[in-house]
């Protein structure tokens, strides 16, 4: 299940390494784990039985450094290969974004491989989805032995869509970095076509210098900024009201004045717009109920999740208000979200909706209203709580 932070353009992506029993998920996983580096990548968890198997799933948290303009944060699983462990396999799969399929290159293994490409399709159509129309990638493992299949065989056996494949070697690492980058392109294509990832930004003009750092994220962040709005006068000049500012980290629901007008010389009286015919005028920025309460770091947060809501982006809109209700909760310290839910006084049947809401393809007004009702659920008890602390 994808988590989008729309302000930051990080994408959290669920990756599952499926196939048959002894053919190379976990192994592959391994691999991955030795070659990405330590400050890239989370703690690796696996239960293996004594015959080497892996009995529930893998689970490793990697940090892509980046596709196209977007930060990736990929969680990759290996589900057990035998098929009496179908339940786990199946819960595994749920909410998955992108799926390799690790297959057994030797010939007594074809009839093992073909039975897990066909439960993987049936554990997918029972989530709603149809493999033919899902990001895969093959891999051909074990292509160090000796008496191997050929690729044409295995492809003629196992891939018709012509999906990406590669031939790997699990315990040497070949290809299997390859793989991973495959099915990452094809995961962000797929969560851009389905508008859960924003497009690429316009390109740097030649000759333009790029800034970096710093000076970078205050460049993206001043593109969001509007000039003062010039509210029309009946009769007179016009009369300049300035921007509602940026709340500094700590703040809650300081919403700013009403802008002071200084008095202007004028033959006839000024007529000022109210509030409400400004919010309907081209470049207002009125605060809204969520982003009024969010903290200062999570302001940006709330502001997308209400424009998504206004532009009628259901779906980006849930998708923003569970990533910015992780990230509310997150202050009340380490633990499951459940804990922090719970330290937090937040409904957990509320949070559980939401976080169902986030897998579904296709979101309705009320549904989107309603994740945000526990964002502001969750910023309110933040509030009350005190948190976070003014540094």
């Amino acid at each position: 299940m994808s988590s989008v932070n729309l302000m930051a353009r990080e994408v959290a992506a669920k990756i599952v390494f499926y196939g048959p029993g002894l053919s190379g998920k976990t192994t592959s996983l391994r691999k991955i784990y030795e070659t990405v580096r330590p400050a890239h990548r989370g703690e690796m968890m696996s239960i293996a039985t004594e015959g080497d198997r892996t009995l529930f799933f893998d689970f490793l948290p990697v940090k892509v450094e980046r596709v196209g303009d977007c930060s990736v944060r990929l969680a990759l699983y290996t589900v057990p290969g035998q098929v009496f462990y179908n339940a786990t396999r199946k819960l595994v799969l749920q909410g998955a974004d992108g799926v390799v399929f690790v297959a057994d290159s030797q010939p007594e293994a074809m009839d093992a491989n073909r039975e897990s490409l066909a439960n993987l399709e049936e554990n997918l159509f029972e989530h709603g989805i149809r493999l033919d129309r899902f990001p895969l990638v093959m891999q051909w493992n074990k292509r160090d032995l000796e008496n191997v299949l050929s690729v044409e065989e295995l492809r003629k056996e196992l891939n018709p869509r012509n999906v990406p494949d590669f031939e790997t070697a699990a315990t040497s690492g070949r290809g299997v970095l390859d793989a991973l980058k495959a099915i990452t392109r094809l995961v962000i294509k797929d969560l851009r076509a389905k508008r859960i990832v924003p497009p690429p930004r316009p390109a740097t003009p030649v000759g333009a210098s790029q800034p970096a750092g710093l000076e970078a994220q205050l460049a993206q962040h001043l593109q969001h900024r509007q000039p003062p709005a010039v509210v029309p006068a009946s009769h007179g000049p016009a009369v300049a009201v300035a921007p509602v500012p940026h709340r500094p980290s700590g703040s809650f629901a300081a919403v700013a004045p009403p802008p002071r007008v200084e008095p202007v010389p004028a033959v006839a009286p000024i007529s000022v717009v109210p509030p409400v015919a400004a919010a309907a005028q081209p470049g207002a920025k009125l605060l809204g109920a969520a982003s009024a309460l969010a903290p200062g770091d999570l302001f940006d947060h709330a502001r997308a999740a209400e424009a998504a809501f206004m532009a009628g982006n259901y779906s980006t809109c849930v998708t923003a208000c569970t990533d910015a209700i992780r990230r509310a909760l997150a202050y009340a310290g380490e633990g499951s979200l459940a804990q922090q839910a719970f330290l937090l006084r937040v409904d957990g049947a509320d949070l559980l909706r939401v976080q169902g809401l986030a897998t579904q393809p296709h979101l309705r007004v009320d549904d989107a209203a309603f994740a945000l009702y526990v964002l502001m659920q969750a910023f309110a008890r933040l509030n009350a709580a005190g948190l976070p602390t003014a540094e």
